[in-house]
């Protein structure tokens, strides 16, 4: 199999931890991909129509699109039920903060487009202080319900999560995530502790 990817990508960074986790990680070829906002890649394109990483290739031929399908594959193909559970409140509850999690993701990710590709006389700062503030609030969220959270086996929201974090650090350095949230700051060093965390973070920016 072969993963498109960027260092950068909070998105496949997360497939990443997952494939290592799931012990996997030598099956996936890691193919790196240079995407844009705003300039075209005909070829990737061909891949993938909604020019979006990871994107996974399977030996046939055939794609798996975005980061939480390609963990719930590689969760089935490695026995199911490791990562996400297959059934019962958990899974809802895992499957939930997940897809809160990767909202955080989808806006911050906004937030730093807006920045850098934006002329600075265009830029909506209204709008980019409504996604912020959509990530900022859903920190405060998780720092209400981290300890219970790592309180279970390691699962695709505790991942996501550091993958939140991971990229509040990369791109928005000066934003005072440790200071506000402290208990997700205990939990993202820990978590450091595991080598597909440790192996899997961003480059320095």
């Amino acid at each position: 199999m072969k993963l498109t990817f960027s260092p950068a990508s909070p998105f496949a960074r997360k497939v990443r931890i997952a494939a290592i986790e799931l012990g996997l990680i030598d099956k996936i070829e890691l193919t790196p991909v240079t995407l844009a906002p705003g300039q075209p890649n005909a070829e990737y394109s061909k891949i993938s129509p909604l020019k979006k990483l990871p994107v996974l290739i399977l030996d046939n031929g055939d794609i798996v699109v975005d980061s939480y399908v390609i963990v719930e594959y590689l969760d089935e193909l490695a026995g199911g039920g490791r990562l996400i559970p297959t059934s019962g409140p958990l899974k809802w509850k895992i499957k939930t903060d997940h897809s809160l999690l990767q909202g955080m993701l989808d806006s911050m990710l906004l937030c730093r487009y807006e920045n850098i590709t934006r002329p600075e006389a265009s830029r909506w700062k209204a709008w980019t202080d409504d996604h912020w503030n959509r990530a900022w609030m859903g920190m405060a969220r998780f720092e209400k319900q981290v300890e219970e959270m790592q309180a279970r086996p390691l699962d695709v929201a505790q991942i996501a999560l550091v993958c939140v974090l991971g990229y509040a650090d990369f791109r928005f350095p000066d934003c005072g995530w440790r200071k506000a949230y402290p208990k997700l700051d205990a939990f993202h060093e820990k978590m450091l502790e595991r080598p597909s965390m440790k192996v899997s973070l961003p480059p320095i920016a």
